[in-house]
């Protein structure tokens, strides 16, 4: 697959050089960055505006393009033996699923079950997360009532989301998962009422939702610190 953009490009030459298959130039860069490019000892293609436009579909790809290995999936069951997870039920904007992966990286959070997507288009997510998507072990499972099921009966403790939640609980130690519902209608009746509690964020301002991704951010920083 393709990715593209400065920084998610020098993030991957850094971390994860293993799984560059081909790099793409369409513009000119500084004598060390070449350099570690060609140590690669992949192809390095010259492209012109045109012919990088067209890779990156029409994205802005600031001349830094990847030809890189596909993503690899774990199994379900490797989750399932892990403490923290996020449960990202029927999200299906590449930018909040990517900023959701770079937080929950960043946070804490061992592993990442997407849920309710038939069509996962890693590319786009890979770049919204700056390449944390590499570094954070994720699997997909498309019914999100079987995953709730089985890490009930796995050991862990559910959290779900829900503008009628609670402002308040005491996340315990132990397993935990959190569950996100999609961008407009987050998550469904049957879902909500398979979680151990519901969990909402009190607002100031009058308005009807955060996005997902800054809700989600701002519910894994209090489950992992003990804010709530």
């Amino acid at each position: 697959m393709v990715v593209y953009g400065r920084r998610v490009v020098e993030y991957i030459l850094a971390k994860h050089s293993d799984k560059i298959l081909q790099v793409f130039l369409a513009k000119e860069v500084d004598k060390k960055q070449f350099r570690a490019f060609t140590r690669l000892n992949v192809p390095l293609v010259r492209l012109d505006s045109k012919k990088a436009q067209s890779l990156a579909r029409g994205g802005n790809h600031q001349g830094y393009l990847l030809e890189i290995a596909p993503l690899a999936l774990l199994e379900f069951s490797a989750l399932k033996a892990m403490d923290f997870v996020l449960v990202l039920c029927g999200i299906s904007d590449v930018g909040n699923i990517g900023a959701l992966f770079r937080t929950a990286f960043v946070l804490g959070v061992e592993g990442i079950i997407i849920c309710g997507l038939k069509d996962f288009k890693q590319e786009g997510a890979l770049r919204a997360s700056a390449g944390a998507m590499l570094d954070m072990p994720f699997c997909i499972v498309y019914n999100a009532l079987d995953v709730a099921n089985e890490l009930k009966f796995a050991g862990f403790r559910l959290y779900g989301t829900s503008l009628d939640g609670t402002e308040s609980s005491v996340v315990t130690q132990g397993k935990k998962a959190l569950f996100l519902g999609a961008e407009s209608d987050g998550l469904s009746a049957k879902i909500l009422k398979k979680m151990d509690i519901n969990l909402t964020i009190a607002q100031k301002g009058e308005f009807d939702s955060l996005n997902v991704s800054i809700a989600g951010a701002i519910l894994i920083d209090r489950m992992v610190n003990g804010r709530f």
